[in-house]
């Protein structure tokens, strides 16, 4: 069933996107005067569709759910009719042939922006970007920022939400330098700002591997003071098997004090398959256990590890001070849909470039299956989690489409512009020995991401 549910997620946010991409192509071809022969949704065999009377254009779904395409009349694929050649692509001029092309592309970058545009405009409820606890040991603890200052650029650029904060923070994976972080404290004089120089290496690396980027950096949003008293076990879990029983307080893990549920919880989650010293408050006194988190996988296959125990329910009231509605016109919500395609468009480039320096690890690289469990997590969340995922796929398959590879849309478009300046297109010897190229590298590509997809299962 949880099989049957990802995939119809995964067709739910992707189906459009391919079909949406493919029109661009199919309409700019059109309005530009090519015959369009065949648009289909998917590769290989067809499954259904129908033939328009009128222009005599095969609309198809396909077998193979990996993308689409859009067959058009050309000389290089078959013989045409003399007085059809001016309506074959391979006839038309370049600026034309590179409209083409880009058109899809360029739609899945404004479908990420009216995405984008459409949650800026929705009024939402958010955390302040009040550092409500610095982690030991990392940047923002070396740093030594000010628990409950607010948080209001980072590396020069304006942040207004958690989410926006955590972009910044992951566009700086892998590398070794200083993240600069300005606040803003309510105790100085007319809310004055202060910047501070927090140094990373190879961050979200390492041992950094997996984790969030807010978390790798070491500051994070306010939480509930929730008290470590267990207030359950499962029957099968390590904590129960181990020792651990209901109404113990957890007072340390590993010589760390634990003043709070969810410290308790992040170091267990840290350590999976990891013998960890437990001190606990039992009937007034102090007992130690030694209990081993069990190593799981979450949706996207990072590990972290559980040991069986809950909290006892309680409620949660956020404080005021640390509560903000986020609220935007629709002029305000358009201009940073713009902006933030752009920054997350820069950041899927640089990421690419890190992958291909070693500055960050190849196993970084998602596939199909990775893309189709977070599809299937966002309907779990809310509807809001299921336009940003679409806006963030629609964004990277326009990046990677653009991409100067042969057999991408960016590598036609090389192709176009290197005829638009020679005056004549390369010979069919080069463009075919490109292509073959092409199919290696994203051959290559698409088996390694499906190997890091399958690695994360296991």
């Amino acid at each position: 069933m949880t099989f049957l549910l990802t995939l119809l997620a995964a067709i739910f946010v992707l189906g459009p996107l391919i079909a949406l991409h493919e029109w661009g192509h199919y309409i700019v071809a059109r309005l530009c005067g090519v015959k369009v022969l065949t648009y289909s949704i998917g590769f290989g065999p067809k499954l259904f569709g129908w033939t328009s009377k009128k222009s005599g254009i095969d609309y198809r779904i396909s077998a193979l759910p990996l993308g689409g395409y859009v067959k058009m009349l050309d000389e290089r694929e078959g013989e045409v009719a003399k007085d059809e050649l001016h309506l074959a692509f391979n006839r038309q001029h370049p600026l034309k042939k590179i409209a083409i092309v880009a058109a899809g592309p360029i739609m899945n970058f404004v479908i990420a922006i009216a995405l984008f545009w459409v949650l800026f405009m929705t009024p939402s409820e958010q955390l302040a970007t009040k550092i409500g606890q610095v982690l030991p040991d990392t940047p923002a603890a070396i740093a030594q920022l000010p628990v409950g200052d607010q948080i209001v650029a980072i590396d020069g650029y304006e942040v207004q939400t958690w989410e926006g904060i955590n972009y910044r923070l992951a566009g700086r994976m892998g590398e070794t330098d200083n993240v600069s972080i300005t606040l803003q404290s309510e105790s100085q004089a007319s809310n004055a700002t202060k910047t501070y120089q927090a140094p990373v290496k190879t961050f979200m690396q390492g041992t950094s591997q997996g984790k969030d980027a807010l978390t790798s950096f070491g500051m994070l949003p306010w939480q509930p003071d929730i008290e470590p008293i267990v207030g359950d076990l499962s029957a099968d879990g390590a904590a129960s098997r181990q020792g651990l029983k209901v109404g113990d307080r957890i007072t340390a893990i590993n010589d760390t004090e634990i003043k709070d549920w969810i410290s308790a919880t992040r170091i267990i989650r840290d350590n999976p398959e990891t013998l960890l010293n437990f001190m606990v408050l039992r009937d007034g006194k102090s007992v130690q256990l030694q209990i081993m988190p069990q190593g799981k996988k979450d949706n996207l296959g990072n590990d972290f590890g559980q040991i069986g125990a809950m909290v006892a329910q309680s409620e949660i009231v956020i404080p005021d001070a640390y509560k903000a509605t986020v609220v935007y016109g629709p002029g305000e919500s358009l201009v940073k849909s713009f902006e933030k395609t752009e920054q997350l468009a820069v950041m899927t480039v640089s990421s690419m470039g890190k992958m291909l320096s070693g500055m960050i690890g190849l196993d970084n690289l998602s596939g199909p299956i990775t893309i189709a469990k977070v599809a299937k997590q966002s309907f779990d969340i809310s509807w809001q989690m299921v336009l940003s995922t679409a806006a963030l796929i629609s964004l990277s398959l326009a990046v990677l489409n653009l991409l100067p590879i042969p057999v991408l849309d960016g590598g036609h478009i090389v192709y176009y512009l290197i005829e638009l300046i020679r005056g004549k297109p390369l010979s069919e010897g080069i463009q075919m020995a490109g292509l073959n190229i092409g199919l290696l590298l994203l051959a290559g590509f698409m088996v390694l991401a499906i190997g890091n997809d399958i690695s994360r299962l296991f």
